[in-house]
């Protein structure tokens, strides 16, 4: 299957196709007119300005004060990817990688950015290839675009650096010639054009909330699942409720509660207690706060993906180049701040439903989920390294977006801090379906503990498909491993919860 490539938007559903149909890419006609018309431009503008244009005829950042001659502006753009190639530390994921080269392909094929059509094609080759230039999570202002990550991501281009193929990092020479790809002669701009961008951040935003997206779903499934296991009230999920105070994500979490509980024997037996913990009876104003927050940071990212990030920006219609600011990070490094706390609270919420069910407060199920407790141990640690998780979290999501430290001699005197912002939003999300993972492995066993009840048929055939996984616990046993089943569980599952609406 081929995605073409075009200046049609991208959005987080062909995003998703790309990568779990694993496609092709490949340009449109549109954006190879585009790309063309755009260079050949460039390239007029430079022989016939007499103006110095920036990073173009000039050095970079506060160097731009310094005019390069005509024969040496190749040599300045290779030495640009070269000398920023400072990405350091551990390599980032390769499902990220893969992104960053998509989205860089798709804002190259706007026809702004002034690139030789032979250099976004090699990127394209690269993904079509699954050849995954090594980039490191450590590096990026989030300023002048993601500059170092960038430059790491692009060395291939020129023959230098390293990738990954075939799960291993190789020396890029050597799989550029086992490919027979010849490096690329970088034109004027080409270097900035790749480096000057947010395809950084803009990566892990797109992961970010392709996990969240996900979590938000499992977070009501899990949720429901425990309410059950608690044995909670359905009062607080009817819409009457919901509708005196109309947030969306309040709506939608108490719909898709009282869908999931739908024909439920747990709810049909009479309750004895009025009231149930804000964990339980506040999980439509929690979860569906998390997803409203969700949401908007999505529209903030897919209008980013969409956009020209580099600079100088060229507009041919108007006859102009225009040196500006398109690449900081400020709108990413403030949503993905947004974005990671909106998801740790997911994770708060989940690990107090964790430790109500561990507790035996209620009586009906033994505590710490075992039949002889005392000589097993149970499920009293998981609860420990799920709250173990949950302060990790909170110490993670302090805001990136409020830190800025100048460089370039003070040119760059103001920077969004969005790469790291991207990066622990990434562990965050990782840390919330390893959270919502120990209450599954709890409320499942919850309910196994008081069969011949069951649950709905949809959280029964949740349950079947889980215990396929990880089996009752009858005692004491290696718990990690249950834990790292259940994480992988929720990662690998596709389950939907927009049944029909109760």
């Amino acid at each position: 299957m081929v995605h073409y490539i075009s200046p049609a938007p991208l959005t987080f559903e062909v995003i998703d196709k790309i990568l779990k149909k694993n496609c092709k890419l490949a340009l449109s006609e549109e954006s190879k007119k585009l790309i063309n018309d755009c260079k050949a431009y460039l390239d007029h503008k430079i022989k016939t300005s007499a103006k110095p244009l920036y990073g173009i005829t000039t050095g970079f950042g506060s160097l731009c004060k310094i005019s390069i001659p005509k024969e040496d502006l190749s040599q300045l753009q290779a030495n640009l990817v070269m000398s920023h190639a400072c990405s350091v530390g551990k390599p980032i994921h390769t499902d990220i990688i893969r992104l960053m080269l998509l989205l860089k392909a798709h804002a190259l094929s706007l026809g702004k950015s002034g690139v030789q059509l032979a250099t976004v094609e090699r990127i394209i080759d690269l993904f079509n290839h699954n050849v995954f230039p090594v980039v490191r999570e450590l590096g990026s202002l989030g300023a002048s675009g993601d500059l170092a990550p960038l430059a790491n991501l692009f060395l291939p281009l020129i023959g230098e650096g390293e990738v990954w193929y075939k799960g291993k990092i190789r020396d890029a020479k050597e799989i550029n010639a086992q490919f027979g790809w010849t490096p690329i002669a970088l034109g004027a701009k080409e270097g900035l054009a790749l480096l000057n961008g947010t395809q950084f951040m803009s990566s892990h935003a797109v992961y970010a909330l392709l996990k969240a997206f996900k979590i938000a779903k499992y977070a009501d499934i899990i949720g429901a699942l425990s309410l059950d296991a608690y044995d909670g009230r359905i009062d607080p999920f009817l819409p009457q409720i919901q509708e005196a105070r109309p947030h969306p994500g309040q709506i939608e979490t108490a719909r898709n509660i009282r869908t999931l509980l739908n024909d439920s024997e747990f709810q049909k037996k009479e309750k004895i207690r009025v009231q149930d913990p804000y964990s339980f009876r506040c999980i439509p104003q929690v979860h569906g706060a998390s997803k409203d927050s969700i949401m908007y940071v999505a529209s903030v990212v897919e209008r980013e993906i969409n956009s020209v990030t580099d600079n100088p920006t060229i507009f041919t219609e108007d006859d102009l180049i225009i040196s500006g600011g398109n690449f900081h990070g400020q709108p990413l490094a403030l949503v993905l701040d947004f974005l990671s706390i909106a998801l740790a609270e997911l994770g708060s919420i989940s690990e107090r439903r964790t430790y109500r069910l561990i507790s035996g407060d209620r009586g009906h199920i033994p505590e710490f989920l075992v039949a002889n407790p005392g000589l097993n141990s149970g499920f009293m640690i998981p609860q420990y390294a799920a709250a173990a998780i949950v302060s990790k979290n909170k110490q993670l999501c302090t805001p990136c977006s409020v830190d800025s430290i100048p460089s370039s001699n003070e040119q760059e005197d103001h920077v969004s801090m969005g790469g790291n912002a991207a990066t622990k939003t990434v562990q965050v999300a990782e840390n919330v379906e390893r959270i919502l993972a120990i209450e599954l492995l709890n409320a499942a066993q919850a309910i196994d503990l008081q069969r011949p009840t069951k649950t709905s048929p949809y959280l029964e055939n949740f349950l079947k498909e889980f215990r396929s996984i990880v089996p009752f616990n009858q005692q004491d046993r290696v718990m990690y491993k249950d834990i790292e089943a259940a994480t992988e569980f929720l990662k690998l599952g596709d389950f939907e919860n927009s049944q029909k609406k109760n």
